[in-house]
């Protein structure tokens, strides 16, 4: 692969212009082609959860009540009455009427019910709501029924009353705000710090826009044809740009390396796309794969986020190996600077010439002296923040745990104070009674059998279909939609669905947001531990191909998993508990977001095996070369130092942008994809990592002699590349040397 990759590598250097084109021409037709497709969009949608109780009463519905938009936007319209007044009187009463003639008549508006005649009028008469129910759903309302429902707000306003409204309708698709660019500015400062020179610097931000650029446009196409999730496009957005500028850094970096050993520029870039690209196409590789896997699940929502996530990675990593280094014929030697300094790791590339060691080099030294001390303090320490994990709970995010100035959060406790909590999470059960001797003596029973349960604040009479063969009872819980008492009463009556079939004939099924939503968290959970095992075992698999043996795989996987436990742990307390919220600006804790656990486990794999990749390549390419084992480890962590906390830092910056997002969801991703990255980087990857290869000594490179026999030889440090002529000469590294014995060759030597 080495080879192929040195082919490429100064191919595209010597047809840079070419190169240029066609990426520039993709993207150009990418947009083309999203641009065209949006304009005559026939995106088919697809069931939210498969195989649970909630979705199949939800299609039941959509089958029996054909006139009810099932899956409409909603949006509840709160009104109160000035102080001292009812809504029942002339003037506030007249202002909500025509608050909501004006909502009836608004774009994509399907219903707007009146409080006054549905009953949704609070015990003192103070308060009511409308429900608004629209004919599509909430990905798809456009901006003018948004300003319609604005204006109709603002007019009840304007005649006296308190208006406030939750629900999707008004909830936008997430966008890129001025803060979360900082994330990238941030990134690209560090650029400029770690390299020492801007034309270096914006090299990996133009491959970033480029391949991000085309990954995202992709999507957008996609979606035209086959509704996505809204995640799907910020999920790839995200990891794609922190990737994409990691894997040219990479690049750039080993590039630089190659001109200062005084190589020509074109051999330079060769040799980068060569070297530092295998280690590319192996992580990203990894990325991939982990994020596809999350479809053998078999739950929309994660087959759309990770395969969009997936292709972002794959247009990425096809960018780097391409159109950096034709990026680098063009800059020629003015990629080179005096290099920069960051929290105290990095120095100009001639520090190795005045003698003095790099911070990364006494780092590794130190961690190296005594690795059983490092070792136990560093599992210790994350075993202390993976405690919080024990009490992880997953729900959805919802109006209650909105920022409390928004006009969401202020409808929720609205509602909440005057009608009760469960208000905002009814549930709607499903009462077949096609079997049944008498449908409407079942469907009442129903009612009465729900009603006598505990947690239960009201139930709804029976709404029959037209055929009068099926029924909706809605069931307003005692307790908040993200209550656990309203998982229990939504358990509660599943319990007797036995026992109502026995006494009516007829078959009831739970369903509403609340259920989904309780039925999505159950089904995300069982998912995680499966999914967990295949990503554990791909780890094992690929990092036994990458670096030819056995406890180096075991090493990394358990480092992974403990990254894994401390994310849960940072999140939990911060998210869960409300620790740090001064700092955080986290307002109201909550249920982890359900999808979170699974997307943390692909995701944080990927960028866990980045790190991995490209510091034990390294080390391994020094021990290939016949340096001892332990200092092969200080040697190969003092080259890789420099690049890894680069992009670590800029990772972590382009992350915690998203979190200084109001969306509570882009928030916890973007915390969570940060504490993956520092605790992983630097605590993982960068202390246990080398402690523990120092322990092993040389018994970390060995693999059994016939395991060595069946095995590929992936050769993504490049040991086979001839120095200077990018061919293969048997027994000889790249500098010339013969290869320590047993240096991948299936032994301990």
């Amino acid at each position: 692969m080495a080879t192929f990759l040195y082919r490429l590598g100064r191919w595209s250097y010597r047809r840079r212009r070419l190169v240029l084109a066609l990426w520039l021409a993709l993207l150009a037709a990418t947009g083309a082609v999203a641009a065209a497709l949006s304009e005559e969009s026939t995106a088919i949608g697809s069931s939210v959860l498969p195989g649970t109780e909630s979705q199949r009463a939800l299609d039941l519905v959509k089958e029996r009540f054909p006139e009810q938009p099932v899956d409409g936007a909603s949006a509840r319209v709160v009104f109160a009455a000035p102080e001292g007044q009812e809504l029942d009187d002339p003037g506030p009463r007249q202002a909500v009427e025509s608050v909501v003639g004006s909502l009836g008549e608004a774009p994509q508006v399907a219903y707007a019910s009146d409080p006054f005649q549905t009953g949704a009028v609070s015990e003192d008469g103070r308060v009511g709501y409308s429900e608004v129910t629209y004919a599509v759903p909430g990905e798809d309302v456009t901006d003018d029924a948004r300003d319609a429902l604005t204006s109709a707000v603002e007019a009840g306003r304007d005649a006296g009353l308190t208006v406030e409204v939750g629900g999707d309708a008004l909830e936008p698709q997430p966008e890129l705000s001025v803060l979360e660019i900082v994330g990238v500015v941030i990134a690209g400062l560090v650029l400029i710090v770690a390299l020492g020179s801007f034309v270096a610097a914006g090299l990996p931000l133009l491959t970033a826009f480029v391949g991000v650029g085309i990954g995202l446009l992709g999507i957008a196409a996609v979606g035209s044809l086959v509704t996505l999730n809204r995640d799907a496009a910020v999920l790839a957005l995200m990891l794609g740009l922190a990737v994409s500028i990691d894997y040219a850094l990479f690049i750039v970096m080993r590039h630089r390396s190659e001109l200062a050993a005084g190589r020509e520029p074109e051999e330079a870039a060769g040799r980068a796309v060569g070297t530092a690209g295998s280690a590319v196409v192996f992580a990203g590789l990894t990325v991939i794969i982990a994020l596809a896997g999350l479809s053998v699940l078999g739950i929309p929502l994660l087959t759309e986020d990770g395969l969009a996530a997936a292709g972002t990675i794959a247009v990425v990593v096809l960018v780097a190996l391409t159109l950096m280094p034709a990026l680098l014929g063009f800059a020629g030697r003015r990629v080179t600077g005096r290099g920069g300094r960051i929290l105290g790791v990095f120095r100009g590339p001639d520090a190795a010439a005045t003698g003095r060691p790099t911070a990364g080099r006494r780092w590794a030294e130190l961690v190296t002296r005594r690795p059983r001390s490092v070792l136990l303090i560093g599992v210790l320490t994350l075993g202390v923040i993976a405690l919080p994990a024990a009490d992880l709970r997953l729900g959805i995010p919802d109006d209650g745990t909105a920022a409390e100035h928004t006009t969401q959060r202020r409808a929720y406790d609205m509602l909440a104070e005057s009608f009760g909590p469960g208000v905002n999470g009814p549930l709607v059960t499903v009462v077949d009674a096609a079997g049944a001797d008498d449908p409407r003596a079942a469907a009442e029973r129903t009612a009465e059998l729900i009603g006598g349960l505990p947690r239960v604040a009201a139930v709804a009479p029976p709404a029959f279909n037209e055929q009068g063969d099926t029924a909706l009872v809605e069931v307003t819980p005692a307790a908040g939609p993200a209550a656990e008492e309203t998982e229990e009463l939504v358990a509660a009556i599943r319990e007797r669905t036995d026992r109502i079939e026995d006494e009516t004939g007829a078959v009831i099924e739970v369903t509403g947001q609340t259920a989904l939503d309780i039925d999505s968290s159950a089904k995300m959970g069982d998912a995680l531990r499966p999914y967990l095992s295949i990503i554990v075992g791909l780890a094992l698999v690929l990092l036994l191909l990458a670096f030819r043996s056995v406890l180096i795989p075991v090493k990394a996987t358990i480092g992974y998993l403990l990254t894994v436990a401390a994310t849960f742990g940072a999140v939990v307390a911060v998210f869960q508990w409300g620790w740090l919220s001064g700092i955080t600006g986290i307002e109201q804790t909550a249920p982890i977001y359900n999808l979170l656990p699974i997307l943390l486990v692909g995701m944080s794999f990927g960028l866990a095996m980045d790190y991995q990749v490209f510091l034990v390549t390294r080390m391994r390419e020094e021990y290939a070369h016949g340096t001892a084992p332990g200092e092969a480890v200080v040697a190969g962590f003092a080259h890789g130092a420099r690049v890894v906390t680069a992009a670590a830092v800029i990772m972590i910056s382009v992350f915690l942008g998203f979190f200084l997002s109001e969306d509570l969801a882009l928030k916890l991703f973007g915390f969570t994809l940060a504490a993956a990255v520092l605790f992983d980087a630097f605590v993982v990857r960068m202390t246990l990592m080398p402690a523990g290869m120092a322990l092993l000594g040389r018994s970390v490179w060995w693999l059994p002699r016939r395991l060595d026999r069946v095995l590929p030889h992936a050769d993504i440090e490049g040991v086979r590349l001839q120095a200077g002529t990018g061919t293969a000469t048997p027994g000889n590294d790249e500098t010339g040397r013969r290869p320590r014995a047993g240096a991948g060759s299936g032994h301990l030597p």
